[in-house]
C-alpha cells in the first residue's frame, strides 16, 4: 500500500498578498465557518472538515497552496516516503501547541518543486 493512499487532507494554505482582506472575503462573503487568527499573517476556517489555513506570502512560496496530508505516526511516513524518492525539507518537527494536541509537520516537495507537507496532530507531550 502506498504511504499516502488512505490519507485525507486535513490543510490546505492559500497564500495571501493581504490576509485581512483574504480573510474577510472568506468569512464574510463566502460565509466559510473562521475557527480563530494567529496574529495578523494567518486566519484558518473549517471547509466541511478540512481546515483552509490563509497565510501572508513568504519565501518562495508566493502564489502558491500548500496541501497538508493528514497522517500517524509522522516519522514513519516520513521515512517511507524518503524510501520512495520524496525531498523533505527538514526532520518532522512540532509548530504548535494547541489546546488539545500539538501540531507537527514535515515538509516536501513533489516533483514540480512545489511545497506540500505531512501532518500530525499528536495528543502525547513532544519529546524534550
Amino acid at each position: 500500500m502506498s504511504p499516502l493512499q488512505h490519507t485525507r487532507l486535513g490543510q490546505v494554505a492559500i497564500v495571501c498578498e493581504n490576509v485581512q482582506r483574504a480573510t474577510a472575503f472568506y468569512r464574510d462573503i463566502l460565509g466559510v465557518p473562521f475557527l480563530f487568527s494567529a496574529g495578523p499573517g494567518l486566519s484558518f476556517f473549517d471547509v466541511a472538515g478540512t481546515r483552509l489555513m490563509l497565510s501572508a506570502a513568504e519565501g518562495d512560496a508566493n502564489g502558491t497552496s500548500v496541501l497538508y496530508f493528514l497522517v500517524n505516526d509522522i516519522e514513519a511516513r516520513t521515512k517511507e516516503l524518503e524510501a520512495a524518492g520524496v525531498r523533505f525539507t527538514g526532520a518532522p518537527h512540532m509548530v504548535a501547541r494547541m489546546p488539545d494536541h500539538y501540531l507537527w509537520l514535515a515538509e516536501f516537495r513533489d516533483s514540480e518543486n512545489n511545497v506540500l507537507a505531512l501532518m500530525e496532530e499528536k495528543r502525547e507531550t513532544p519529546p524534550a
